[in-house]
């Protein structure tokens, strides 16, 4: 008897956090905006800040890869496939309205909360780029008729989900900024870079960067392939373990050949080939005006 009771708390409890990772949908009327100059846009920032996890190099497609980050305690984890393919791809089965709302909130059309690649502070013309490119027939995103593998959450990574299901506002109305540091710390949001070189990837404040723990000293830890621990660096400037003796043209090397002055970078860090110097030395200037932190990694 009590085994039966306590498989129905367990039960109740699945249910009653499992319900609270399902959310209102938005009602936004959006169409994007078809241009060249906004498809040069979009794939620039899918490359950059999609392609960490959604570009398959063995295929060169979107197409999705396994996640190693999530601890398989709570199950398995695959980024999706955001190729125009109408059988595994996501764009095919969203409008721009419903795709609009994903990327701010994470919330997605079925009302599910989806933790990942949210950017709610990401200007309204960056996002229509990136539908736009999603929408093209550009190579990387024709139709891959194929799965890397499917999503599933146990008993313990849905209940974390249901505990810590936080949707995002969804904000509007939001301008690329035209100063150079502001530019800065608007890619440094919204291409991720806060993601992977602050503390830890499950305490990031999307809303306001800085707030995030350990913001930009680095620490947060990652798997390759081979299940070996990798940490992500000290990006603040300080002179001992951070940036701070890098030159702009140093920054660059890191940022576009994945070379810093000391030593080769490797995965999860990407060459971001789609970036411009200018966006660069944004991101350079910006990362200059923060506190220096002592954090050797």
């Amino acid at each position: 008897m009590k085994k039966y009771r306590f498989i129905t708390i367990i039960c109740l409890i699945i249910t009653v956090y499992g319900c609270k990772t399902h959310f209102a949908t938005g009602q936004e009327n959006y169409k994007a905006t078809i241009s060249p100059l906004a498809f040069e846009r979009g794939k620039a920032l899918v490359f950059s800040s999609c392609a960490g996890c959604h570009y398959n190099r063995s295929v060169n497609k979107f197409i999705g890869n396994p996640i190693h980050d999530v601890p398989g305690i709570a199950g398995k984890v695959y980024s999706a496939n955001l190729t125009n393919s109408k059988t595994y791809g996501i764009p095919p089965h969203y409008t721009d309205a419903e795709l609009k709302y994903l990327l701010k909130t994470g919330i997605a059309k079925d009302g599910r909360f989806i933790p990942y690649m949210l950017r709610p502070n990401m200007a309204d013309e960056d996002i229509n780029a990136i539908i736009v490119y999603l929408r093209s027939n550009d190579p990387a995103v024709t139709a891959g008729d194929t799965t890397i593998g499917t999503t599933h959450y146990n008993i313990i990574g849905k209940l974390y989900m249901g505990m810590t299901a936080k949707p995002l506002p969804y904000k509007t109305g939001i301008i690329l900024p035209a100063d150079n540091i502001a530019m800065g710390r608007y890619l440094v949001d919204n291409i991720g870079c806060f993601h992977c070189h602050s503390k830890k990837l499950t305490s990031l404040n999307y809303i306001d960067p800085e707030q995030t723990k350990g913001y930009l000293a680095g620490g947060a830890k990652f798997k390759n392939e081979q299940g070996d621990d990798i940490y992500a660096s000290n990006i603040t400037p300080d002179k001992e373990t951070g940036i701070g003796k890098y030159t702009k043209a140093d920054f660059r090397k890191a940022l576009k050949d994945g070379e810093s002055p000391k030593r080769k970078l490797h995965p999860p860090m990407a060459k971001f080939k789609s970036l411009n110097d200018h966006e660069i030395d944004a991101i350079y200037s910006y990362l200059q005006t923060i506190t220096p932190v002592y954090h050797k990694i």
